[in-house]
Order: C-alpha cells, then structure tokens, then sequence
C-alpha cells in the first residue's frame, strides 16, 4: 500500500516526465535547425533548467514528510532504481555523455572548453565522495554502541521483559527521527552536486551545445524509464 507522499509524488512525477519528453522533443527540433536565435537557444534552455529546478522542489518538500520514499522510489522501475545513486542520477554521468557526445553532436567544443569541463570533473568528483563519505557514515552509524543498544532494549520489550514499552518506543521513535534527518541531509547534498555538476557544464557550454546537450540527458532519462517499463510488463507477462 502507498503512502501519501508517494501517491502525490507518482502523479506529479507522471506529469513531469510528460513535460520532459515535449522538451525533447522541442530541443531536437530546434538544434536540427539551420538558422537559430541565440535568443530561442537559451529560452529553451531556460525552460529545461526550471523543469529541474521545479523537480527538486516538489522532491524536497515531499521528502520532509518522507524521505524514505525516495530511497526505495515506487515511481520508478527497478532498472531506473538500480541506476540511482543517493536517490537520482550520479553527476559524473554527464561528462562520460559529453565525452561520448564528442564523437557526434559536440565536436566543435574548444580547447579551453574541454579544460573548464576536466577542471568541473575533478571538483564534482570530489563533492560525489564527499556525499558518498556521509552515505557511509549514515550506514555504519547503524551498528554503534547506542544503536545496538536500543535493539537489545526493543527485544527485550517484545520478548515480556520488564522495561517500560512506551519509554523504549519513544527512544525508538528519537533514534528514527535522528536517522531519517540524516538521510533527507545526504539526499539533499546529492541533489545539490546534481545541480551543481548540471549547471556548471551548461555554463561552459554554448546556448547550442546546451540544446544539443541537454537534448541527450533528457533522451537517456526517458529511454531507460521506457527500457524498465518495458521489462516489468515482460515480468509481468512472464508471472500470469
């Protein structure tokens, strides 16, 4: 059965990814064109750009009332699902799609371009080992001496000792808000080197090279959601 906040967020991300096809569709149309604005480059870019930002918007707000939601994300495949890293895309994803886009749409990209991309690598490196540092601390912390504690307290309850069931099931609930706060902070720091990592490329790029960018991202996205839609309907079919 679905929360609240995942039937909310399953609808609104519906609709988001419908808006994010129509982009796709428009940035592909507008980089086959012979004769752009640079006005019409960046309004589109623009428009792509806000999509995003209103994403993490509604994500952030839905994740203060349950952030788990987003670490086991019901609106996504299990192939989507697997490809995540701290509950969305990883950052260094996008310069292996520009290394790849190199070879076909980008291959007017500078020198001097090439260099701000390397340097932007190196740093969103580091802020992706920063974030995954922090995970890994949010995981170990499981096991420490309070934790384990706790557990042994739990048990006893369950198994008719004597200590005191509602003063253990508030220390449960204080440990779970403790956890859940420290997962909604990595998560929101992930997010933050996806912006980051995503801006910063399309400030290195020109209002061309973003369409011809972002068109790519948006075609990755949208292909593995219909490649794990795909498979679950196959599952499906194969469990009848």
């Amino acid at each position: 059965m679905r929360t609240q906040v995942e039937e909310r967020f399953s609808e609104f991300f519906e609709k988001w990814v419908c808006q994010l096809e129509q982009l796709q569709q428009q940035l592909l149309k507008l980089s086959e064109e012979t004769l752009q604005t640079e006005a019409e480059l960046q309004a589109l870019v623009s428009k792509v750009t806000n999509l995003h930002k209103e994403y993490y918007t509604v994500k952030w707000a839905a994740a203060r009332e349950d952030v788990l939601a987003f670490f086991c994300p019901v609106w996504s495949s299990p192939l989507e699902n697997a490809y995540n890293w701290v509950t969305g895309w990883k950052p260094s994803m996008l310069f292996q799609l520009i290394g790849s886009l190199r070879k076909t749409r980008l291959v007017n990209m500078s020198e001097e371009q090439l260099k701000k991309i390397e340097e932007l690598r190196l740093k969103m490196r580091y802020e992706e080992e920063k974030v995954e540092r922090e995970m890994e601390r949010q995981q170990v912390a499981m096991a420490d001496r309070r934790m384990v504690e706790l557990a042994r307290l739990a048990s006893r309850v369950r198994n008719g000792g004597e200590v005191v069931v509602v003063e253990v099931e508030g220390l449960v609930d204080v440990a779970l808000k403790v956890m859940l706060s420290g997962l909604e902070r990595v998560m929101k720091a992930a997010d933050c080197v996806r912006l980051k990592t995503l801006k910063g490329v399309l400030d290195v790029l020109s209002p061309l090279q973003c369409v011809e960018f972002l068109a790519a991202t948006c075609m990755v996205q949208i292909r593995l959601r219909q490649w794990g839609r795909k498979k679950c309907d196959q599952n499906a079919l194969l469990n009848r």
